[in-house]
């Protein structure tokens, strides 16, 4: 550790996943400690809030303290502490927030708030240690499908937003409604590979005036309409098949408004980012897109892909280092939005 390292203690805590990490000077991750919540929500067949906001509470310390022993680290060590404060779910988000305020005070350290979707933009940061602005970022997840023109650290332009489902919702509904259960995505994703892409035509939405906004909750209506008319006609649901040519679906609609991006814009980098960004088939279909058009492309690995510190920490780094400091008044904030600016 030299006197111009500087490092952020990160806190994550925005849905289902508790999360601590250490990371120096924005790209480096000295620890990265995730306790998933996913075995107990599988019994309700969801993410069940209060339960979370409790299970928060009960693992944060411990979370924390192993973060810290990891990077063999003191709280003295640390030069900030970053926070998600939304989006996310208002109780779970609080958990964090009041964490990261009772010790950032104790400790006498700035506090920084993060935004969770430029945190996911910012784990590509973490193995990419060439990967600079200016580039474009889709971030998919269970909550959030944007395509974002990433125009300098901090400095983001939503260029396109869903309209409705984001791609991990349509996923997890898709997977429910063909009794895959909960979590839906990595299921239906291992389902599609048995399946045949091309089997079944659903639709693919495109918005007047808005060539970079989504819209799945039409898809998600054509796969429920392919499956009751199935069984009204007596015909097999070949379950495969429909997860199969759903993915396609949301593949050609995120890969085609990808590719008329990076044209319009003049980029010659793309990543992408969020949980449904660790989908392989989606990863593939990115990495052949970007090379057929003579585009870098850019992914993080599967564990800063879902909620993690690690990413927040970058982001932290970064908005530290620009100057961004919260006061003790900071707030979760559910239905934070990602702004341009």
């Amino acid at each position: 550790m030299t006197n111009s390292d500087v490092n952020i203690l990160a806190i994550e805590s925005s849905c289902d996943e508790t999360a601590a990490a250490l990371v120096r000077n924005g790209r480096e991750v000295l620890s990265n400690v995730i306790y998933s919540q996913i075995d107990l929500h599988t019994l309700y067949g969801g993410v069940v809030p209060e339960i979370a906001s409790r299970k928060h509470i009960e693992k944060i310390n411990q979370v924390i303290e192993k973060a810290l022993k990891d990077a063999d680290f003191s709280l003295e060590d640390v030069d900030a502490v970053a926070v998600t404060y939304g989006p996310g779910l208002v109780g779970a988000l609080l958990v964090g927030v009041a964490e990261a305020k009772a010790i950032a005070f104790a400790a006498k350290k700035p506090l920084v708030g993060v935004h969770h979707i430029e945190g996911h933009i910012c784990a590509n940061y973490i193995e990419n240690k060439e990967l600079e602005p200016p580039f474009l970022c889709l971030v998919a997840s269970g909550g959030h499908t944007h395509f974002v023109l990433i125009k300098d650290y901090c400095s983001y332009e939503v260029i396109g937003r869903t309209r409705d489902d984001a791609a991990g919702e349509a996923f997890d509904k898709v997977a429910r409604a063909i009794e895959l259960g909960y979590p839906g995505g990595p299921k239906l994703e291992k389902l599609a590979r048995e399946g045949n892409p091309k089997a079944i035509a659903f639709p693919r939405a495109n918005i007047d005036g808005a060539k970079y906004d989504c819209s799945f909750s039409g898809l998600k209506s054509a796969v429920l309409n392919h499956i009751n008319s199935c069984k009204m006609k007596g015909e097999e649901v070949n379950r495969a098949d429909i997860a199969a040519s759903f993915q396609d679906a949301v593949i050609d609609s995120l890969t085609s408004r990808a590719m008329m991006a990076v044209e319009e814009f003049g980029v010659n980098r793309f990543a992408i980012a969020g949980g449904v960004a660790s989908n392989g088939a989606i990863r593939e279909a990115f990495e052949k897109v970007c090379k057929e058009k003579g585009i870098e492309f850019y992914k993080p690995s599967p564990i800063f892909c879902t909620d993690n510190a690690a990413m927040i920490g970058v982001a932290g780094y970064y908005e530290y280092i620009k100057g961004t400091r919260h006061g003790w008044d900071l707030n979760a904030v559910p239905n934070l939005k990602l702004v341009s600016r």
